[in-house]
This record gives structure tokens, sequence and C-alpha cells, in this order.
């Protein structure tokens, strides 16, 4: 059974969200204490966060800016404002999904699901090899010259699915359906926010340019 880790300060909400995933087979847990709230879900071990981008003397983005740096557990961000800063701000800081409230009880469980099996889909092999560059599924990471990098689950999927088709190119398209399995439901700004963060982790261990983009075609790894 995977465990959800609900963490929302709107007790009503939160208690609703408990409720919907309980019924639908998952094991869900609410966090209200939000001091040293990462340490909380390292504890937990969740399969999966829901995470409320504003919460009461903390701040969702930040907890997950935090969390990213220790640990690749699927994010879902939650926020009662529908504005495109709130969305790239959480995908720039490592969210693998983001939803609006109030949010439709079908598309909820659709998302959670598919991050699920996207999850799920991640091979366990320990390491792969791409040029020098060392790619390691298990721990989300890229090793390059004595340095690592750790990625997010968007990041390492993206990079994993360039690789599988390295010396091809990879449509828009075909990544998004890669990456969450419901591309209908899903901004096309949200693949360039992720490919941007994953070009820019790149540039960190010295590795510029070897994602290409092809106007009206989509990406290559070079």
């Amino acid at each position: 059974m995977k465990k959800i880790l609900i963490i929302e300060d709107d007790r009503v909400l939160s208690d609703e969200v408990k409720i919907l995933l309980d019924n639908h087979g998952f094991a869900s847990f609410q966090l209200f204490d939000f001091s040293d709230v990462v340490q909380k879900i390292l504890e937990h071990s969740p399969d999966l966060i829901l995470l409320d981008i504003m919460l009461p003397s903390a701040n969702g983005q930040s907890i997950l800016r935090d969390l990213r740096k220790q640990s690749d557990i699927p994010v879902i961000m939650l926020t009662s404002r529908n504005t495109d800063v709130d969305e790239i701000m959480s995908m720039t800081y490592g969210a693998d999904d983001y939803i609006t409230k109030p949010y439709n009880p079908t598309l909820l469980l659709l998302r959670i699901e598919a991050l699920l099996k996207r999850a799920g889909k991640k091979e366990r092999q320990e390491k792969l090899k791409y040029k020098e560059l060392i790619i390691n599924l298990s721990r989300s990471s890229l090793f390059f010259h004595g340095e690592e990098i750790i990625l997010s689950r968007n990041e390492i999927m993206i990079f994993y699915c360039l690789f599988k088709h390295q010396g091809e190119i990879v449509s828009r398209d075909d990544l998004m359906d890669f990456l969450w399995d419901y591309n209908d439901f899903v901004d096309d700004n949200t693949l360039t926010v992720n490919i941007n963060r994953l070009r820019k982790r790149l540039a960190e261990i010295g590795l510029t340019n070897i994602i290409q983009t092809r106007r009206k075609q989509g990406y290559l790894l070079l």
C-alpha cells in the first residue's frame, strides 16, 4: 500500500483529501506541525507528498527546495492561487506536479496514480554510462569527473528518456508521455521548465549544450 503524506494547514480540506485517499486504497498521513518539516518527511518516508504552497510560518516552495537536497520523493504542489508564477517557481524547486484548489477529486487521483506509476517505472539498474558520465537511477544522480549532482525525479527521467534514445530526436509529446502518462492534463510550459532546470544542473558539473533543441521537432542528447 502506497503511503501519501498530506501537508496542508486547512484541516477540513486535509481531512477530505485523507478520506478520498483512504477510500482509494492509499495509506495517508497528515502533518500539521510545520516546524522541521523536511525532517518529519524523511521520518515518515512516504511514497508521495501533497504539499501546500502557503503554510503558516512556513513556505511550501522553500520546504520543497530543502527536501530536494536530500530526497527525490515525488511531490505534488497544492495552491489556491492559479498563477504561472506559482507553477514555475514550484517546478524550478523540483516539484513533480502542480494542482490548484479547489481541485477535482478524480483529477487529483489521476495525477497521483500517474506519478506513482512513473516512479515505479524507473528501472533499478545501479549504473548506466553515457560517455564519461555515470547515470545512477537508484540514487537519481549523475556523476561526472568526481562530481555528483542529485536530480529531481523529473530531471532524471528526462535525462534517462533522452539517454535511451541518444542520437535520436525525442519529441515533446513523447517526453510528456514518458514523464506523466497523461499529457492531456499537463501544461506544455511544465516540460519547458523541467528541461531548463535539467540543463542548469548539468552545467553545474561542466556539461553544457549536450541537450540540443530541434525546433518544432523535440530534443536530442548529443
